[in-house]
């Protein structure tokens, strides 16, 4: 019995995480229509915009979708209304405690999952009444845990202290980190980057690829006084990354992000003074696939891998 596929009705345990500037409709449309959960990004988006995407979901597919929503956005209150008004059936909030609005959001019918980096945090995420918890290990792309625990150790940890069923994330883009994080206890995974470089993704061509030319060590978590955030190097990153040795202040750093850096880098493809945020696998991503190939593709590693565990049986 898998909890997470009996949870949204889907056919994969594989979640497409909710990614500003990427998440649109087509992608997560199309990672639904095959098989998997998508999810939009409504952290990238006013209100008018998400009812605009809630509505096309609506059109493009007939299986179960979500939105994720972070809690701290600053309409949050406004885009609670809209998820209740369109009878969105699926959130996933994050970046804030789900205190606050998981009994409000179940009131009308939804599932909840929140999104935590630590072990501590999904024991909270349980008191509060969510159903599912996405454990993000520090590898993953964009907002961070201050913990910095790498999935590996996160996951078992949450397992552990925690009896809802457990999506692993970050670092995962593969059928056999997905087979990894089922023996660790995960019932599923979210993935992030792979599904950020997808045909069906909302980002610029030239992030894209940027992403798939990187190298291993490309990426690196900054903005630790702010939120740490998991950055690709470029001449923004390195900007603050001067500041950050240099031991700058909250105010400079913040003056130094600004507005809508990562819109610029991500949706916009300003390669220089962009913030471009994905995770530490973007180096073992070498090509722009359709949904349908990438969800083809870990499904059919995974099953690989389950298939052959007995080779790596050790004998008594």
């Amino acid at each position: 019995m898998n909890r997470i596929k009996q949870l949204f009705h889907i056919k994969y345990p594989i979640i497409q995480g909710g990614m500003v500037w990427c998440s649109g409709w087509k992608l997560a449309s199309a990672v639904s229509n095959n098989g998997g959960l998508g999810l939009l990004g409504a952290g990238s988006m006013h209100p008018e915009i998400l009812v605009e995407h809630i509505r096309q979901m609506q059109k493009a597919t007939s299986n179960p979708w979500g939105v994720n929503v972070p809690l701290l956005y600053p309409e949050i209150d406004h885009l609670i209304q809209i998820l209740i008004e369109e009878k969105v059936k699926i959130v996933f909030t994050s970046a804030g405690s789900p205190k606050k609005w998981t009994s409000l959001l179940k009131t009308h019918g939804m599932t909840v999952v929140h999104v935590v980096s630590s072990a501590l945090f999904a024991q909270k995420s349980e008191e509060a009444g969510v159903d599912a918890i996405v454990a993000e290990g520090f590898e993953a792309g964009g907002h961070n845990g201050r913990e910095e625990t790498t999935t590996l150790t996160l996951i078992p940890n949450v397992v552990t202290h925690c009896s809802l069923p457990v999506i692993a994330a970050g670092g995962i883009a593969s059928g056999k980190a997905m087979a990894a994080m089922r023996m660790l206890g995960a019932e599923g995974v979210q993935i992030g980057s792979r599904f950020a470089i997808a045909t069906e993704s909302s980002a610029h061509p030239l992030f894209k690829e940027k992403v798939i030319q990187s190298a291993e060590g490309d990426t690196l978590l900054l903005l630790k006084k702010l939120a740490p955030t998991r950055l690709l190097k470029n001449e923004f990153f390195t900007q603050v990354k001067q500041l950050e040795d240099q031991g700058a202040d909250v105010s400079a750093l913040s003056q130094l992000l600004g507005k809508g850096r990562a819109k610029k880098g991500i949706f916009e493809g300003d390669l220089a003074e962009g913030e471009l945020e994905i995770g530490q696998i973007a180096s073992m991503l070498y090509q722009q696939e359709s949904v349908a190939d990438i969800i083809r593709d870990i499904v059919t590693e995974y099953n690989q891998c389950m298939q052959n565990g007995k080779d790596f049986e050790l004998e008594n």
